[in-house]
């Protein structure tokens, strides 16, 4: 029997105990986990590497942004300058051009009211011989008695 099976010593040699288990386990466990760190550490500087260079080649192109941008503003202000001065000057147009009606009302308007008042007094008057009354418009009505009031 001794051949073929190994004996207690043999077999208490080859067994784990529970706190070697235990230990291997953890040991495991934490070649595992470092591991894990290790890669996720090398992701990390490979993606702070990445981001670097973002940065600095937004860096090397803020620089003419920046100085397109002011041209830009810079060219902005000129035209609203003008607009201001084109804006002015529109205003003192629309001044005399009220001044100008103004007086054309006045020199022409004040002739052509009473050209046509007159024009209408005149049609009245020719109007109400011919006994052509206005229809819109009330009439007296003259007494049939020759008295007076009374």
């Amino acid at each position: 029997m001794s051949g073929s099976e190994p004996n207690s010593r043999e077999r208490k040699a080859l067994m784990l105990t529970g706190g070697q288990l235990a230990g291997l386990i953890v040991a495991v466990f934490w070649a595992v986990l470092v591991t894990f760190i290790a890669l996720t550490l090398l992701r990390l500087s490979r993606l702070l590497g990445e981001a670097t260079k973002v940065v600095h080649d937004i860096g090397d192109q803020a620089g003419p942004l920046m100085n397109d941008m002011t041209r830009t503003v810079k060219r902005a202000n000129e035209q609203l300058g003008r607009t201001d001065v084109i804006t002015k000057q529109v205003a003192g147009v629309t001044q005399n051009v009220s001044a100008v009606t103004t007086v054309m009302t006045s020199v022409v308007g004040g002739p052509l009211v009473k050209a046509a008042a007159f024009s209408y007094g005149v049609r009245k008057a020719l109007g109400g011989r011919d006994g052509d009354a206005d229809p819109g418009r009330p009439q007296l009505q003259a007494r049939s008695s020759g008295r007076g009031r009374g």
